[in-house]
């Protein structure tokens, strides 16, 4: 279903008179300790356009932990810019990700169905893999949170990592719901933060690093050739130039009198795999350690700590730029990952607790694979300094845009509007009966949050089910299905209900 502009325009009138009941005084920001390469445009702001709903910036990390922002507990490092705008905005502590890796997890976000139903389950590409699955991107007629926007009228950009379609299928930014789109296709092109080019739309734009093919017997699967960047040929880091693209994209957007939807999709903290192939480099690739070369860790705890760093420093720059165009009182920021944190280029995760007190990592249904650092910003409409315990996903984001855009959201989703908690409203929160994930690769597994209760089955359907009391354990470490016979009798029901067979999708 397409939704009606001039309608949608119609009923976004009530909508944006009821997010400035919640409007908050924005607080100073030092643009140069957000990042101090980054030039922001502090001349002319920009004080009125014809349509005056709410812009949206969604910010994504890939492969972050929960832990690693110190406002959730980070020791070792700190990231203020990211504490800032959780004490300026909402702290969302029981918040997850589509799934446990990129592929499904974005798919989650952009189709707002959860894994059961949405249209891409496991990250392959282009063959049949070793776990079963074949590949699939979207296609043309699956419909995406963008679609909808761009449909309302609204400017619509993805800057950063996409992973749902290739150059040449059905399932590239522009053919689904992107104005605009620069960056990367592909998940393991995706893998090199020095490539030697990227993609503005469908053209290909050359940069200054060299790379060489790295010996990868599982990278056709995903449909590139793995790549690796010598030391000394490594010029243009891609996190740059996905952060200068983004401020530039807010720039001419702000001079146009729609409002805008900026998808900004990071490639940090993700590891490039393939380096593990050469014994000259590791794959937490960073341009500088300097802030913490002085610390005795191994040389890639160092780098996490550096990308880390670097994720908060652009989201700064983001914010700032915000504000200087005088876009803050009418803009939508968040900052989320696609999934937990990884043990992939030597990255130990335990060094820097980065999962926090949650079980598990990437590639697990667990609360350390799935529940991630969520943070909402916008200071003329979105509270400050609240910590909100409302249980959401990414399949949600749907929902909340359509809400904001003033339109209907779209039928067949399992998406529940959290626009509610973005304007101080919690009371008037509707919340998920429950949450459902699965998951295709490494081991196959199904996962429940039901109120307090959280549950997972491995494997996939045969499985036993094992429960947990998420307010007396969020640890996962106590199993008390036995005790609970009622509760997990439910729980296999919504699992049976909810896990839709498919040929493309193997347990």
């Amino acid at each position: 279903m397409r939704v009606n502009l001039t309608q949608g325009i119609a009923l976004s009138a009530a909508l944006v008179s009821g997010l400035s009941l919640t409007a908050c005084q924005p607080s100073s920001e030092t643009t140069a300790s957000a990042a101090p390469k980054v030039s922001v445009e502090t001349e002319s702001k920009v004080t009125s356009t014809t349509d005056k709903r709410p812009n949206i910036v969604f910010i994504l990390a890939d492969d972050m932990g929960y832990g690693d922002l110190s406002v959730n507990g980070q020791a070792n490092f700190t990231t203020p810019n990211l504490d800032e705008m959780a004490a300026q905005g909402i702290n969302f502590t029981n918040f997850y990700a589509g799934s446990a890796v990129c592929g499904p997890s974005r798919s989650v976000l952009m189709t707002g169905q959860h894994v059961g139903n949405t249209p891409i389950r496991a990250n392959q590409m282009a063959v049949k893999s070793k776990f079963g699955s074949h590949s699939r991107t979207l296609l043309k007629d699956e419909l995406t949170v963008a679609n909808v926007l761009q449909d309302a009228g609204y400017q619509t950009a993805l800057i950063g990592k996409w992973g749902l379609g290739e150059i040449d299928d059905e399932g590239h930014p522009n053919d689904q719901g992107f104005d605009y789109f620069y960056g990367y296709t592909n998940h393991i092109h995706a893998h090199n933060h020095y490539p030697d080019y990227l993609w503005r739309n469908k053209e290909k734009v050359e940069l200054k690093n060299e790379v060489i093919e790295a010996d990868c017997d599982y990278c056709a699967g995903f449909g590139h050739r793995g790549e690796i960047t010598p030391l000394d040929k490594r010029f243009e880091y891609s996190d740059d130039l996905i952060r200068d693209e983004s401020i530039a994209y807010l720039k001419q957007a702000a001079q146009k009198d729609e409002p805008f939807f900026l998808f900004v999709s990071l490639v940090s903290p993700h590891a490039n795999n393939e380096a593990e192939t050469v014994d000259w480099a590791h794959g937490l690739e960073v341009p500088s350690t300097a802030s913490f070369d002085h610390e005795d860790w191994p040389d890639t705890a160092k780098s996490y700590a550096a990308m880390v760093e670097h994720i908060d420093n652009s989201v700064g720059a983001i914010k700032a730029q915000i504000k200087a165009l005088g876009l803050d009182d009418n803009t939508i920021v968040m900052f989320t990952a696609d999934n937990g944190p990884h043990e992939e280029g030597g990255n130990d995760p335990s060094f820097h607790n980065s999962n926090g007190d949650n079980r598990g990592l990437k590639r697990y249904l667990y609360e350390g694979g799935i529940r991630m650092p969520t943070l909402a910003w916008g200071p003329g409409l979105v509270p400050e300094g609240i910590v909100s315990e409302h249980i959401g996903y990414f399949g949600d984001f749907m929902a909340t845009a359509a809400e904001v855009a003033g339109v209907d959201v779209p039928a067949n989703t399992d998406s529940v509007s959290f626009l509610p908690v973005l304007k101080g409203d919690a009371e008037k929160q509707k919340e998920h009966e429950y949450l459902y994930w699965e998951f295709y690769e490494h081991i196959t597994q199904q996962a429940v949050r039901m109120g307090k209760w959280k549950a997972i089955r491995i494997p996939m359907v045969t499985g036993p089910i094992a429960l947990y009391d998420m307010e007396a354990d969020r640890a996962e470490s106590t199993d008390v299905a036995v005790q609970h016979p009622e509760v997990v009798a439910r729980i296999a029901e919504i699992m049976n209900e909810n896990h839709v067979p498919s040929p493309l999708w193997i347990y």
